[in-house]
């Protein structure tokens, strides 16, 4: 497809060098549950990738499960927190993304109770608001690490500091941060981790749940023996071979990438204080290296995205799992963030190879295209 592709929070390209590693198993034979040598070349080939995996979050092979997405790995924490607990209080971030907040949802409905922890205008989940929010029964705490709507980094490591000194575990979503920062579930201190794979450049289907040793795990998935009972199902080699590739290359060129997406997304937002009116989100917290979500005030989020893809860029207008809907994200709605500049956001995510005259390009195409919403509106007014 032509035009240019700004939309990684959403979803990342297959990096060719792992297509490469993933091509021998699309056309092998094997099935790693199987005792033959077909079946032995197919699970070294799982066992590999899990080491991969592993290292790139700092965490034991033994610990990590893999599922088919991080939706899955998440709801498999909050089934785990229900099977060993006959209700309870859960205390979560307002802006998790939707496999946390719908599944805490659901516990709810079940007897449980549920806090949903408002963030600062900034973006950030202040870590006195979720120690506020623990309770003696709280079972379980979740808190991402880096918000997929607008970049904030969240102070994870603290909160879960707090949370494991009373007992409570912690899931972090990291599906959004692996990739683009370090992740260590070591300096997380958290029980429970997702990752995805097609959020760096690594296949769709291919997810794991990072659980530490000691923290009960009841499968969401019973059929089964692989996973080593923790989640059954065929395993899905090419996938997994395509996350072991993806975890490797992050691990070996993260900071190459980091610097790379910065620089494009620092060019971009300098260039935005042309444009009147803008307003960026989160631009005074830590943020993901490559994520700007900005306010064009006066003009409407979801024409200019078509009015920009029109133009041959694509971009959000926040999470893709949200999209399509009329309604103010979460994410503006913890942050406390009127309407109307809810409304006027966008959301644009640089990837590792995006070169870096695209944000000039962009910059042009932004400000015809906000300025004409603006005269159309005004027009419209009367006014």
């Amino acid at each position: 497809m032509s035009g240019t592709y700004l939309d990684y929070n959403a979803t990342t390209p297959l990096e060719p060098r792992v297509r490469e590693a993933m091509m021998p198993w699309l056309e092998t034979t094997g099935n790693a549950s199987s005792v033959h040598a077909f079946g032995r070349r197919a699970r070294e080939a799982v066992e590999a990738a899990r080491d991969e995996v592993a290292r790139l979050l700092g965490g034991a092979p033994a610990e990590l499960v893999f599922t088919s997405s991080g939706t899955e790995a998440n709801n498999t924490v909050f089934e785990t927190i229900a099977a060993n607990h006959d209700g309870g209080h859960l205390a979560i971030a307002g802006f998790e993304h939707p496999s946390v907040t719908e599944a805490a949802a659901r516990l709810e409905r079940r007897g449980f109770e549920v806090t949903r922890v408002r963030s600062t205008v900034s973006g950030v989940i202040e870590v006195a608001a979720f120690e506020e929010a623990l309770r003696d029964n709280t079972r379980l705490a979740c808190l991402m690490r880096a918000n997929n709507e607008i970049g904030s980094l969240q102070p994870v490591a603290e909160v879960a500091a707090l949370a494991r000194e009373r007992g409570v575990r912690v899931l972090c979503d990291a599906v959004q941060a692996v990739g683009k920062i370090p992740v260590s579930v070591v300096d997380l201190g958290v029980d429970y981790l997702t990752i995805g794979a097609h959020k760096f450049y690594g296949p769709l289907g291919a997810a794991a749940l990072w659980v530490r040793r000691g923290a009960d795990l009841h499968p969401l998935l019973i059929g089964g023996s692989q996973e080593r009972r923790r989640r059954a199902s065929t395993v899905n080699v090419p996938a997994i071979v395509g996350f072991g590739a993806a975890a490797r290359l992050a691990r070996d060129e993260l900071p190459d990438w980091a610097a790379r997406m910065a620089a494009v997304r620092d060019r971009f937002e300098d260039g935005l204080g042309a444009i009147p009116d803008v307003k960026i989100h989160a631009s005074a917290a830590p943020r993901l290296p490559n994520t700007t979500n900005a306010a064009f005030l006066g003009a409407d989020g979801e024409a200019l995205m078509v009015r920009l893809d029109l133009r041959g860029f694509a971009v959000s207008t926040g999470s893709a799992c949200s999209s399509g809907k009329v309604e103010i994200s979460p994410t503006m709605r913890t942050m406390g963030v009127s309407d109307d500049e809810a409304l006027a956001s966008l959301r644009i995510s640089f990837g590792k190879d995006t070169p870096q005259e695209v944000a000039g390009r962009l910059l042009e195409a932004v400000g015809e295209e906000v300025s004409e919403l603006r005269r159309l509106r005004l027009a419209g007014s009367g006014s």
